[in-house]
């Protein structure tokens, strides 16, 4: 076997061509592998993310580093490295930043695989070309555009002011490598998501998280250092519902949970502030201080509205940290 996504081949019909590429495109797909990861069974998110996590990572480095997304990799004590041929390899985790969502593992042993040069995805429009690329070279590669550039926010309080969006979807994205015309690395794999066409029907996309995030904070997160300061969380996870922030779900080891939030509650004010979608949510929740600051909220339930003040913490101090080899 070559790849753990055997049987998840991109349709030919899709998939990019030797020629018309200014780069050595089989190089380039070659730097790109397949991640596996074993999570303990009493991690934090393994009741969310699960216990064995499947995606790709892209070799940035000639001494073995690889980036992936960090939800792969977060509280995993083995990570496995799959080669095109089929070599495993094993790797330890260096560091998950929650804020970009990226994550860094180390291969244990030399790669031999070329590395991807760090792009900057800010020249990317609607309709530039790009290659959409899992391990396991050109059967797992897809030919595509970009879609559309614009702010994701996520429902586990996370927020990307420049999401990269394209089509046609990949079976496996989860790590996928973003690859511009010059062969460079311009985002990673983050979500699966669905879309309306013109005729109304909905087709599946993907999103990307922009590469130019990841220099500012890559020696930290190669030393195991908080890429960023840690953010005041909640574990409120959220969703707009029609000009309301409204909570669908906590994590049941965060703030939210001890202060008996629950799904069908809704936030109408951060400190005072109203909130209407969860990028105004959010932004207030931040700017509130440092994690551990406490956060006021007013809550819509049912007919009644309260408020309620809860201590944040800092997200990271709740995870299992890297077990290194």
């Amino acid at each position: 076997m070559t790849s753990p996504f055997d049987g998840f081949e991109v349709e030919a019909r899709l998939r990019p061509s030797r020629q018309g590429h200014a780069f050595d495109l089989d190089g380039a797909l070659s730097g790109i592998v397949a991640l596996e990861a074993q999570v303990p069974g009493d991690a934090s998110t393994a009741g969310t993310l699960g216990t064995e996590r499947i995606g790709n990572g892209a070799v940035i480095g000639s001494n073995g580093l690889v980036l992936t997304m960090g939800y792969l990799i977060m509280e995993a004590d083995t990570v496995t490295l799959t080669l095109g041929g089929g070599e495993r390899v094993a790797a330890h985790v260096l560091g998950v930043d929650s804020v970009t969502g990226f994550g860094l593992v180390q291969a244990l042993e030399p790669l031999g695989l070329p590395a991807l040069p760090l792009g900057d995805s800010r020249g990317l429009k609607e309709a530039s070309p790009v290659i959409i690329a899992g391990a396991g070279g050109r059967k797992h590669a897809a030919a595509g555009h970009v879609l559309t550039r614009m702010q994701f926010a996520g429902y586990w309080e996370y927020l990307i002011e420049d999401a990269i969006f394209t089509e046609p979807a990949h079976p496996h994205w989860s790590g996928a490598a973003l690859i511009g015309a010059s062969g460079e690395l311009l985002g990673v794999g983050s979500l699966s998501l669905q879309s309306q066409s013109r005729g109304g029907v909905a087709k599946p996309i993907n999103m990307f998280v922009p590469s130019e995030l990841l220099p500012p904070i890559l020696d930290n997160l190669a030393r195991g250092k908080p890429a960023h300061p840690p953010r005041p969380w909640l574990g409120a996870l959220t969703h707009a519902v029609e000009d309301q922030v409204v909570i669908i779900g906590v994590n049941p080891h965060g703030p939210a949970s001890r202060a008996e939030l629950r799904a069908g509650d809704v936030i109408r004010a951060v400190a005072g502030v109203a909130v209407s979608d969860l990028a105004d949510y959010y932004m207030q929740l931040w700017a509130q201080g440092p994690a551990g600051v406490t956060i006021a909220l007013r809550i819509q339930r049912e007919n009644d509205v309260f408020d309620l003040d809860i201590r944040s913490v800092d997200r990271a101090a709740l995870l299992r940290k890297p077990k290194f080899n």
